[in-house]
């Protein structure tokens, strides 16, 4: 026995309902795509203001020892003196023959950072300059040299 299938509403209402959905759906992603760039270039979204702060009734600032006394902080057990030059492992160096350029370094067992000349590598240690394949570290840039940092042998070929 032959059936024939018959859709629950006239045929004529999904030729005209669905070619109009369709139609509905892509004007509404082409405007949302318009609204994106147009935003996008107006600099819409742009930096975040700054949240507004509470103003002190008093003009005294807490020092680091209170603040660190209300979270509970304990007092810290006695450091261990560590060689400086253990703390620092050179990675690479990228230096022209002035001495400026940058230099991968890792400070205690981290992953290698890039540092520029002048910049602080560990509180207390400038990258003063560099040579090829070694780095110098000194407690600011004007002062003298205390630590060269040099990069491991390369194998032989």
């Amino acid at each position: 026995m032959l059936q024939v299938f018959t859709p629950r509403w006239p045929l004529s209402l999904w030729a005209r309902w669905v070619p109009a959905l369709a139609t509905l759906c892509l004007w509404a992603a082409a405007a949302a795509g318009v609204a994106y760039w147009v935003l996008m270039f107006a600099g819409v979204g742009g930096p975040a203001t700054p949240a507004p702060t509470a103003a002190r009734a008093s003009g005294q600032e807490p020092s680091s020892s209170q603040v660190q006394k209300a979270l509970g902080a304990v007092a810290a057990a006695p450091v261990a003196v560590v060689d400086a030059g253990a703390r620092f492992a050179l990675s690479g160096v990228v230096a022209g023959t002035s001495g400026r350029g940058s230099a991968l370094i890792g400070v205690d067992g981290q992953a290698p950072k890039a540092f520029k000349v002048g910049q602080t590598v560990s509180p207390g240690w400038v990258l003063h300059s560099l040579g090829a394949r070694q780095a110098r570290l000194a407690e600011s840039v004007q002062g003298p040299v205390t630590m060269t940092l040099d990069m491991p042998p390369l194998p032989a070929p």
